[in-house]
């Protein structure tokens, strides 16, 4: 399937640089004053790049042909002035005005020219946002009037390359190719085979973007259960210490002396003890002290005791 397309001469620098029509623009004898509106803004538009003025006097000669809608030079001005319209807005920045525009003057989709229409596709590729031309393009191609022009068959071929491809809809693709009369077999074939490319490309492109997203995740697992290791290992050796510490206290001897520490110490609150009597019973109570202090620490640990 081809993918460029035949241009003409007349071009842009702007935004959309190399939006171009296939099919040459021809006159036939037309109203004096839309036709030197037309070779103004030409004029405005290449040589004098005043796309602001060129804008102006393409939307004043749309404006006077309003009056004689059908008539065949008037339509060919119409589009001509039109196709200047686009590369001025184009030109400009303002192309996302640019479908509103010429609806305005066309009313609905089915009626654009294939030429203005072919215009937008390539316009709204260039810039990346190819979902504005989806509908404009179905209703078109729908058009049984539009089936019958010679240009149809290019402008499917736009359509499927440079909207339904790019936004990944391969199933409408498909479907439309197979049910297009204006593609013989092998144009069929070879449509198919660029949609089962552009398919697997596709594919390709949404691995390698998960994958870097996956890498992050994979090794943020790992930190997380290093440190879930790591504290798994530090409330072990934390349970067996307080386990055993446990075990210390409530081991019989400790029992015995802290039962006899608190005897005394009641004997003691009982009694004076500035009173002499006293003296023996508090210097008891200092040994069963002592003696708890040994029971409660291990011999390796033990601190010295001074007299």
């Amino acid at each position: 399937m081809k993918n460029d397309l035949p241009v003409s001469s007349a071009g842009l620098s702007g935004p959309a640089g190399f939006l171009r029509s296939s099919e040459p623009l021809s006159l036939s004898p037309v109203p004096a004053p839309a036709t030197s509106l037309l070779e103004e803004a030409a004029d405005l538009l290449v040589v004098h790049l005043d796309f602001a003025a060129a804008l102006d006097r393409c939307e004043r000669g749309c404006e006077s042909l309003a009056s004689d809608p059908d008539c065949e030079s008037s339509a060919e001005v119409k589009c001509s002035l039109c196709i200047v319209g686009i590369q001025a807005l184009a030109e400009m920045n303002r192309w996302r005005e640019v479908l509103s525009w010429v609806l305005q003057y066309y009313q609905v989709p089915e009626r654009l020219p294939p030429k203005i229409l072919e215009l937008c596709i390539l316009l709204y590729s260039t810039v990346k946002e190819p979902h504005v031309m989806l509908e404009v393009d179905s209703y078109w191609l729908r058009d049984l009037t539009n089936q019958n022009l010679p240009s149809y068959g290019t402008l499917m071929e736009l359509h499927l390359l440079h909207v339904l491809l790019p936004l990944g809809q391969f199933v409408e693709a498909e479907e439309l190719v197979q049910g297009c009369d204006a593609f013989n077999k092998e144009q069929q074939l070879e449509a198919l085979r660029t949609i089962n490319e552009r398919k697997c490309q596709w594919v390709q492109q949404e691995e390698t973007q998960s994958a870097p997203e996956e890498q992050p995740a994979t090794a943020r697992d790992k930190l997380l259960g290093s440190v879930s290791r790591k504290l798994l290992t530090i409330l072990t050796v934390l349970r067996r210490a307080l386990g055993s510490m446990s075990s210390h206290f409530c081991s019989s001897p400790y029992k015995k002396t802290l039962l006899a520490a608190l005897i005394v110490c009641l004997v003691v609150v009982r009694l004076d003890p500035a009173a002499p009597t006293s003296l023996p019973f508090l210097y008891r109570l200092v040994q069963l002290c002592h003696q708890a202090w040994v029971a409660v620490f291990s011999p390796l640990y033990r601190p010295p005791v001074q007299d």
